[in-house]
């Protein structure tokens, strides 16, 4: 599990989004493009912020198997 503090946010999450396949090349999703989604999204609403990362995650992993739990667990401090 690691935690990520971006300004008043901060986010739980474990290594299944980032380890998932998929895209044109079917690689990991990977930390850093994961970092900067989560950048990307910090001040919108939570409810937003779900829905943005279920479809990035959908959109990324395809038609290919879902391989590990995917748990992102965000607060505002």
């Amino acid at each position: 599990m690691k935690l990520i503090f971006i300004r008043a946010a901060c986010f739980i999450f474990t290594d299944g989004y980032v380890d998932q396949f998929g895209g044109k090349n079917k690689r990991k999703f990977r930390i850093a493009p994961f970092k900067g989604l989560l950048f990307a999204i910090h001040n919108k609403a939570m409810d937003e912020q779900k829905k943005i990362l279920e479809t990035k995650f959908n959109s990324w992993k395809g038609s290919l198997e879902q391989i590990d739990d995917v748990l992102v667990f965000g607060f505002r401090i």
